[in-house]
C-alpha cells in the first residue's frame, strides 16, 4: 500500500469511528520525515481509543504495516501512530486547537477525495 492510499485508508477508518474534522496534509515537499499527516479529533478518551484501535487493527488485517512507533496515550489527549510515510494524529479538540498542526503546516496542501 503506497503512502497516499494508506493516508486515505486511515482517514476512512477514523471516519467509520465518527472522528471529527479529519484532514490529510501532504507534507512530502515540506518534510524529510514523512509524506502525509492524518489529523483527526476524538471527543473523549474512549472515543480516542476506539479511533486508534480501529486504524491499527484494520490496517494490520488488510495486510498493511504496523506502526513503527506509537506515542502518547488516550489520557494525554493525543495519540500518534507513526507509519513512517504516514503519521496519524488523533487528538481531543482542546489539544488540537492548542497545537494547531494545520496552521503550523499551513503550506501543506490538503488531500481531498479518494486515494
Amino acid at each position: 500500500m503506497d503512502s497516499r492510499k494508506l493516508a486515505q485508508r486511515c482517514k476512512e477508518l477514523a471516519d467509520e469511528k465518527k472522528a471529527e474534522n479529519i484532514a490529510i496534509l501532504d507534507v512530502s515537499k515540506l518534510s524529510s520525515v514523512t509524506d502525509f499527516f492524518v489529523i483527526a479529533t476524538g471527543t473523549s478518551e474512549p472515543h480516542l481509543r476506539a479511533i486508534v484501535d480501529e486504524i491499527e487493527q484494520r490496517i494490520r488485517e488488510e495486510g498493511g504495516p504496523r506502526p513503527r512507533a506509537t506515542d502518547g496515550t488516550v489520557s494525554t489527549n493525543w495519540v500518534v501512530l507513526d507509519y513512517f510515510d504516514v503519521i496519524v494524529h488523533v487528538m481531543r479538540p482542546e489539544t488540537r486547537s492548542h497545537y494547531d498542526l494545520e496552521n503550523l503546516w499551513g503550506d501543506a496542501p490538503r488531500l481531498r477525495g479518494p486515494a
